[in-house]
């Protein structure tokens, strides 16, 4: 382990027994990952997308500041976490935002704007969602691979760090993963 990712380890585990000055010190360290993952995630999305990473930021900050009960073992696991919570806030956004497609909030589009207009990707980040918790159903550590490098934006060396593995090992999985997503979204 580095040393910055051994001070963040230490800031986490003295932030976890109550040491509110380290929250001061993490925050900063913490805030410039969770704007590359949200960055890299974002990336991927259609132009236009109504959620902003610095938004996705805020939004998984506060809800991993609000924890309480939670013991970080190091910086990997608080990453770990942090995809996850990310995963969530997208779904939900995709899920609000496919209630106001519905009608919800309807909004008169020209007709030569209505191509840009259905490239939205909610209902693909829905089906995502709903394909990994299938695969978690049977095949936990694949999801986690998934949710990790796709949600959290780790890379292989990343993901195996967090699951503790061999980075070859995350590689044979992640191609596994994606396969059987492919053959899952694409009937």
């Amino acid at each position: 382990m580095s040393a910055p990712e051994s001070g963040l380890t230490q800031l986490l585990v003295a932030w976890s027994n109550g040491d509110k000055a380290a929250l001061d010190q993490l925050a900063p360290l913490v805030e410039a990952e969770l704007r590359r993952l949200a960055r890299v995630y974002l990336g991927r999305e259609s132009p236009g997308h109504t959620l902003q990473p610095t938004a996705l930021v805020n939004e998984a900050y506060l809800r991993l500041i609000q924890w309480r009960s939670v013991e970080w073992k190091d910086r990997a696991h608080f990453f770990a976490v942090a995809a996850k919570m990310m995963r969530r806030i997208l779904v939900n956004h995709a899920v609000g935002r496919g209630r106001r497609k519905r009608g919800g909030s309807a909004v008169l589009i020209a007709l030569d704007q209505a191509p840009e207009a259905g490239t939205d990707r909610s209902d693909d980040i829905i089906a995502l969602d709903e394909a990994l918790t299938k695969l978690a159903s049977f095949d936990e550590r694949k999801s986690q691979i998934v949710e990790l490098r796709f949600f959290g934006g780790l890379s292989e060396d990343e993901t195996a760090e967090v699951l503790q593995s061999s980075v070859r090992t995350i590689q044979r999985e992640w191609s596994l993963a994606r396969a059987w997503l492919f053959r899952e979204l694409n009937p």
